[in-house]
């Protein structure tokens, strides 16, 4: 698929509007197991991306990929925005200028290796990278209905960080009480999979 400047106008935009209506959903979900500014860092980064999005629109994919996660990096506190920042920035880094489903799948994974060193984490541990990690085994496999399945595994594993003990991160703190909270990055990084998922799925329509 061409990333041409109107379907990474398309998907820049839903995605950032996606996390931004959810923002208070986000705060929520953080201010169980952690300081609660998830879902306001979140908004405020994509805020700075949306206000950038005529230049990002106009620079060839993987340079708007870095372009938008260094604005993360930029405007968000905490956590969040390295770890954003980092996802997006090596995805772009690593994609080639005519992506194929195999070199996305490939850029992608040199993606969730820059989160895991960057957090010094990896999937099991009540994070990002428990949706991460399986969207890109899901995004790696051979399914007839591709769509379906990573939006299938991104909701399924959002929802599996609900009974885990988190070992990373603030939440960590919390020890046993952090059992029984979805994680908020796991649930921003599912909507941002579902976010663009559907802006490709109305793509192909």
């Amino acid at each position: 698929m061409a990333f041409d400047s109107d379907l990474q106008r398309q998907l820049i935009r839903t995605v950032c509007e996606r996390v931004i209506a959810h923002a208070e959903e986000l705060v929520a979900l953080d201010q169980a197991i952690s300081d609660g500014d998830h879902g306001i860092n979140m908004k405020r980064g994509c805020e700075a991306v949306l206000a950038d999005l005529d230049k990002l629109a106009a620079m060839p994919f993987g340079e708007a990929m870095k372009a938008a996660g260094m604005a993360l990096v930029m405007k968000v506190g905490g956590a969040s925005g390295p770890l954003y920042g980092s996802l997006l920035m090596s995805f772009g880094k690593a994609m080639p200028a005519e992506p194929t489903h195999e070199s996305v799948a490939a850029a992608f994974a040199t993606a969730v290796d820059a989160v895991k060193a960057r957090g010094k984490a990896d999937a099991g541990q009540k994070t990002m990278l428990d949706v991460l990690v399986p969207v890109l085994e899901a995004l790696r496999s051979e399914a007839e209905d591709l769509s379906g399945r990573i939006r299938a595994t991104a909701s399924a594993s959002a929802e599996a960080t609900v009974p885990m003990k988190a070992t990373r991160g603030r939440a960590s703190f919390l020890g046993e009480r952090s059992i029984g909270h979805m994680d908020p990055g796991a649930r921003s990084s599912e909507l941002m999979v579902q976010a663009v998922m559907d802006v490709l799925e109305a793509q192909k329509k």
